[in-house]
């Protein structure tokens, strides 16, 4: 239970950390317009630190969750591909900011990548979602 809450703490961290970085580096750059980068905060904040407190909570009711292999699997592949989102969200964001003109290539990689980490993060949330059933369903 403390590891959740631990992993909550460290997605609040960088959740503050987005949102300062959104802030100072579009004001540094003068960027008025909409971008990505606005919304790294938001999913690191909801994504990360919220899912996890509800996580602890719900641990503290149902501790046989922590032990369930398909927990595990969710815990590994999620505190993967959510780090791996923002990143991607971060490097879009920035190039917004900076006005870079991308080539097709480059453009096309970085919205694979966002799909990549999008289906990932599914996968992991399916995950999730399965040591539930399981864990309730031992407790019927």
């Amino acid at each position: 239970m403390k590891k959740m809450l631990n992993t909550a703490m460290v997605y609040f961290i960088l959740a503050i950390a987005a949102g300062v970085f959104y802030r100072e580096f579009t004001k540094w750059h003068g960027y008025t317009g909409r971008t990505v980068l606005g919304y790294v905060h938001t999913h690191l904040f909801v994504f990360g630190m919220m899912l996890f407190l509800i996580v602890t909570l719900f641990c503290r009711q149902e501790k046989s969750l922590l032990q369930n292999k398909v927990f595990k699997c969710f815990y590994i592949l999620y505190n993967i591909s959510l780090p791996f989102m923002a990143c991607i969200m971060l490097t879009r964001g920035i190039l917004q900011v900076q006005n870079v003109n991308l080539t097709k290539a480059v453009n096309a990689m970085i919205s694979g990548f966002a799909g990549i980490s999008h289906i990932l993060l599914t996968i992991s949330l399916g995950l999730f979602f399965g040591a539930l059933q399981k864990s309730l369903a031992a407790d019927d």
